[in-house]
């Protein structure tokens, strides 16, 4: 199981530096554009934006799983050691629930309307489906990396 983490955290983070040097692209091409060309492309700006939220909300999944995230850990911190383990995986067991309620059930219930809707992008012509897509997959990301700390815990 540890072997497959460390697999998925180097797959994550070269994910998220690839879609951030993507966007880096993006970004100059569109400065470049407006001010060299005088004339700025008209998908940058969408581009950016649909990057951004999936940079955002798949770089949540991997700081998740590198334990990354701040936490207010008052109560842990006062409690013996045996209420202390209790407390975490209580905490770990929240967020999973919070998790597969809010972004993979919700965030598979937008992925469905829109996609049912047809509804896409005014520049690109993507499939706002695709985009939304992120969030029940990081979802799904974080409820792995919860529960493999709870089992190794």
């Amino acid at each position: 199981m540890r072997h497959f983490r460390q697999g998925l955290d180097k797959f994550l983070g070269r994910s998220l530096a690839l879609i951030m040097a993507i966007m880096a692209l993006n970004v100059l091409w569109q400065v470049f554009s407006r001010y060299a060309l005088g004339e700025p492309s008209s998908f940058t700006d969408e581009l950016a934006r649909f990057l951004m939220i999936w940079i955002g909300v798949l770089g949540a999944a991997y700081v998740e799983g590198q334990h990354g995230h701040v936490a207010i850990d008052v109560l842990v911190r006062r409690a013996d050691k045996h209420n202390q383990k209790r407390l975490k995986q209580l905490v770990r067991l929240v967020i999973v629930l919070f998790c597969l309620f809010a972004m993979v059930m919700g965030g598979l219930r937008l992925v469905y309307i829109t996609y049912l809707l047809e509804q896409h992008s005014p520049a690109l012509g993507l499939p706002l489906a695709v985009v939304y897509m992120v969030i029940p997959i990081s979802g799904l990301l974080i409820i792995y990396y919860k529960i493999s700390d709870m089992l190794s815990n």
